[in-house]
């Protein structure tokens, strides 16, 4: 071992390790650790809350690249890490103070799943931790951290999530997801690709942008370093990068929006319907990215929109979205302020438990349980009728969902139109195919589910139902 002077001055020169860069060397992981927390006790949303912790602290580059690592790859595997964690320590879980578990958790990414070298992982956990909860808490965290730096993921799963296991068991503990998640994703995909759609639920998304058509064209996007996306006319990915560097998107003509979102609104917009096309509605419109291409394509057809959501706040945004010709108002979509049978289009994107969307959101599955998906299920419900009874006879509803969960797709359309007769279902993936003749695999029809191992895109689900 070389002397302590020479260790610490070899210590600057490792990747990943401390570095001199004029500000807390901690301050990355601390950046993330804070974002971790707020999400345990706040209930705030990761995606919302670290660009604005990544820009006040001035963290830019391969530090801000790192911190946005550890933020979203210590939520996402939270349930693998307790599982080795679980392992290491000779305490319960439970009895660990929940931000010295962060801190672990924290740890158990840097060593498992990222480049960084263990003992420099460990070294700056430990450090956290003594930050944290004090250098008594530090030396226990030591000393997990330690046993989990003794194997790689690889070995740790053989131990944690055995070939002999139960599926669900394995299946949760390998990919991370609560076990009444993995049950209810393969009850929709089917167990030939359940591995591959929880795999792909951990796999960090590349950002989906949205020129929004008459307002900004899709080449202000190339021109700013996006690249082509596979389905949407409208749409972008950009490889790296923040979005808000974009004129385009500073400016409200383009926007961060995942491609199924575009591509289901561009669904309703292309579904054939009877008779006139002048007035459209988005029932449940906050916090605003299918509103804001609605209300663009509206004002290229010469129709308007009316954009409605039940939170002022969410109201709010939607203003931020749209163009001074759509109508913005604060109303409840089960309790409509306009007359039956006003619209010729109307959009309902009903509040849901957001399994679609666990790429871009991987807290939501350590928030929600079963019992979420049953008190949705009325709301759900009540929307669609209330769209049914909002949109004339010959005109179009989208039901939207960014869930692929059964009870909360296409249960809830087969039992809203069994009340509801006078209604037909469209084939909506052939209303997606005439947009974009190259997507498929959106199922048999007549409903339509994106998937993130088939489509690269959130599981957003869509009904197309024409009012008779």
């Amino acid at each position: 071992m070389p002397p302590a002077r020479n260790r610490r001055h070899a210590q600057n020169r490792r990747p990943g390790g401390p570095r001199k860069t004029g500000r807390p060397q901690d301050l990355v992981r601390r950046t993330a650790f804070d974002v971790i927390r707020a999400v345990e006790t706040r209930d705030a949303y990761a995606n919302l809350l670290l660009p604005g912790r990544l820009r006040d602290r001035g963290l830019t580059g391969r530090d801000a690249a790192l911190a946005t690592e550890l933020t979203y790859g210590t939520l996402r595997g939270r349930g693998t890490y307790d599982a080795v964690l679980a392992l290491c320590s000779d305490r319960e879980l439970r009895r660990i103070d929940a931000p010295l578990l962060d801190v672990l958790r924290l740890g158990a990414h840097q060593i498992l799943a990222t480049r960084i070298p263990p003992h420099a992982a460990v070294g700056t956990a430990v450090e956290l931790a003594r930050s944290v909860s004090g250098p008594g808490q530090a030396k226990f965290a030591n000393a997990v951290l330690r046993k989990v730096a003794t194997r790689d993921m690889d070995a740790w799963l053989e131990i944690v999530a055995p070939a002999d296991a139960d599926a669900t068991t394995r299946l949760s503990v390998r990919h991370s997801h609560p076990k009444w998640i993995v049950s209810a994703l393969r009850d929709a995909v089917g167990n030939g690709e359940i591995d591959e759609l929880l795999a792909a639920d951990n796999a960090r998304p590349r950002v989906a942008l949205v020129a929004r058509p008459g307002r900004a064209t899709v080449q202000e996007l190339y021109d700013a370093g996006a690249e082509p996306a596979p389905y949407s006319p409208y749409g972008a990915l950009l490889p790296e990068g923040d979005p808000a560097a974009i004129a385009a998107v500073r400016d409200g003509r383009a926007a961060v929006q995942d491609e199924a979102s575009q591509m289901v609104a561009l669904a309703l917009v292309e579904a054939p319907l009877d008779g006139q096309d002048a007035l459209w509605a988005d029932l449940c419109a906050g916090p605003g990215g299918k509103a804001g291409l609605l209300a663009a394509l509206a004002a290229q057809r010469d129709a308007r929109l009316l954009a409605s959501d039940v939170q002022p706040r969410r109201a709010g945004l939607v203003r931020d979205a749209v163009d001074a010709r759509t109508g913005v108002i604060a109303a409840d979509g089960t309790a409509p302020a306009w007359r039956p049978a006003s619209f010729d289009r109307v959009m309902v994107d009903a509040p849901c438990t957001g399994l679609g969307a666990l790429r871009r959101r991987p807290e939501a599955r350590w928030r929600r349980g079963p019992g979420s998906v049953a008190e949705l299920g009325p709301l759900q419900r009540r929307l669609l009728a209330t769209a049914l009874e909002s949109v004339r006879p010959g005109g179009v509803v989208a039901y939207v969902t960014c869930s692929p969960h059964l009870a909360e797709t296409r249960v809830v359309v087969d039992d809203v139109l069994r009340e509801h007769t006078n209604a037909e279902r469209l084939d909506a993936p052939s209303a997606l195919a005439s947009v974009a003749p190259s997507l498929t695999g959106l199922g048999d029809g007549p409903y339509a589910q994106f998937w993130p191992h088939r489509h690269n895109t959130d599981a957003m689900f869509l009904a197309l139902l024409r009012r008779t």
